[in-house]
């Protein structure tokens, strides 16, 4: 059953984030206010060699303060592809240049909340290029896939989309369709 959305205003604005009030109706005539994000989409890529080893990033967080395995990648610019976005993302995070890429997945994050979308990518290996631009993380390295699966259970990584890329990624590998052409 779907709401009714008679409107919205916006409570706080950067280029960040916009904060709004929305003016819903649920399907049972209930009328209220409800805060919502809008946000600029995300795009990240998970560079894959050929021994099944994904390269993450090993940051802190302060909002959550903690630390965990993230994908490289960040915030899509206005006007910006969500695949050259990921590529820079990779390039700025950990000094690597993306091998051949393509769509992996498209995550809405926390659809309750924001109208964020994160998109990920897969890249056919990386080669080292230089230093990272952007310092963000404490280590860079080449994480097996068939550890994604631990380091969940213990709590290693910073991020739930990108959690949820790298177990996509680690079924593929797990039932020999890693490299296989997904369209």
């Amino acid at each position: 059953m779907r709401w009714t959305v008679h409107g919205e205003r916006s409570v706080y604005d950067s280029p960040w984030m916009d904060v709004r009030l929305a003016d819903v109706e649920l399907p049972d005539g209930r009328r209220f206010d409800h805060h919502l994000l809008r946000v600029r989409p995300g795009a990240g890529v998970v560079a894959v060699d050929g021994a099944s080893r994904a390269l993450l990033i090993w940051r802190h967080r302060f909002i959550t303060d903690r630390w965990g395995w993230e994908v490289p990648g960040g915030r899509v610019e206005e006007g910006e592809d969500p695949g050259d976005a990921a590529a820079r993302e990779l390039i700025e995070e950990t000094g690597y240049q993306a091998g051949p890429m393509r769509r992996l997945l498209e995550v809405p994050a926390s659809p309750s909340v924001h109208d964020g979308v994160h998109h990920f990518f897969q890249a056919d290996g990386a080669e080292r290029i230089g230093k990272p631009t952007d310092v963000e993380a404490e280590r860079i390295e080449w994480v097996p896939l068939a550890d994604v699966p631990e380091l969940a259970a213990r709590g290693e990584f910073g991020s739930a989309v990108a959690l949820g890329a790298l177990l996509y990624l680690h079924t593929l590998a797990a039932t020999g369709r890693l490299g296989a052409d997904r369209g």
